[in-house]
């Protein structure tokens, strides 16, 4: 549980983490349409240049991209499965006693391997570099335009911003179960599939349980300070943007232009 690194904020001093959320935001949005754009083996290179590029200057190391992609390993696994069985196009690369794995099947399962390592950097990057509470502000601020349509957008920023601040702490949590259980002789490693199943078990009703008594908590704590959402607030803190953040948010233009350019 450890290996997870979205919701951490490291408190570094880079270029990125001083640079104002709101074009963090907007610049992380445009790199995942940049993404899921069907631009061929040079248009990843490109993204995964400026990403890379991305995480140099926010003095972020490789090994927490590395341990944020462990958890997906056995979906990766899945999948390479999946498509072994299925597609049955382009040339044969394997062939086992009669059975062919075929090239667009190792092709596609490193065309979706590509892509969510670079879905997990750029937020890793986003989350790592910029505090809960200014994403927050962030988002309020992005959404804000959409509130004379009746839109909540404070209501909606302040519950993401939740989301993320707890994801660390229900880890530290999950942690905790899990060595409690394992004390008193639950075994969530080996077993057959329903003594797994039990010890899964063992491990998510408290958690749930755990969560609910936290979000209770919170719900006490905010509602004793006198917070109402619908009520005129005013910041403390102000967001200020400068050129930095200009250079930031054009270069992810033209980055994205260059990848509709090279897909089509």
């Amino acid at each position: 549980m450890n290996n997870i690194a979205l919701g951490r904020y490291l408190p570094l001093n880079s270029i990125i983490h001083n640079m104002d959320p709101r074009y963090k935001l907007m610049s992380m949005l445009i790199l995942m349409v940049t993404i899921f754009l069907p631009s061929g083996y040079i248009g990843y290179v490109i993204i995964g240049i400026f990403v890379l590029l991305a995480l140099l200057m926010a003095k972020l190391n490789f090994t927490m991209i590395f341990k944020a992609m462990k958890p997906m390993l056995f979906m990766l696994v899945f999948l390479t499965f999946v498509n072994t069985l299925v597609l049955r196009t382009g040339y044969v690369l394997i062939d086992v006693f009669g059975f062919k794995i075929y090239s667009d099947a190792i092709f596609r399962t490193l065309y979706i391997t590509v892509r969510l390592l670079l879905m997990i950097m750029v937020t890793t990057i986003l989350t790592a570099s910029t505090k809960p509470l200014d994403l927050t502000l962030a988002i309020e601020d992005l959404l804000s335009p959409f509130k004379r349509f009746g839109f909540p957008a404070h209501e909606i920023a302040m519950m993401i911003s939740i989301a993320l601040r707890f994801i660390p702490t229900l880890i530290d949590e999950t942690n905790r179960i899990m060595k409690a259980q394992a004390s008193r002789g639950v075994d969530l490693k080996e077993g057959s599939f329903k003594e797994k199943i039990v010890a899964i078990l063992s491990l998510i009703v408290p958690l749930f349980v755990s969560s609910f008594q936290r979000a209770e908590e919170l719900a006490d704590a905010m509602e004793a300070r006198g917070y109402v959402p619908s009520a005129t607030r005013t910041r403390y803190k102000q967001l200020v943007h400068g050129l930095k953040d200009y250079i930031m948010l054009g270069s992810v233009i033209i980055l994205l232009g260059v990848i509709i350019w090279l897909s089509l």
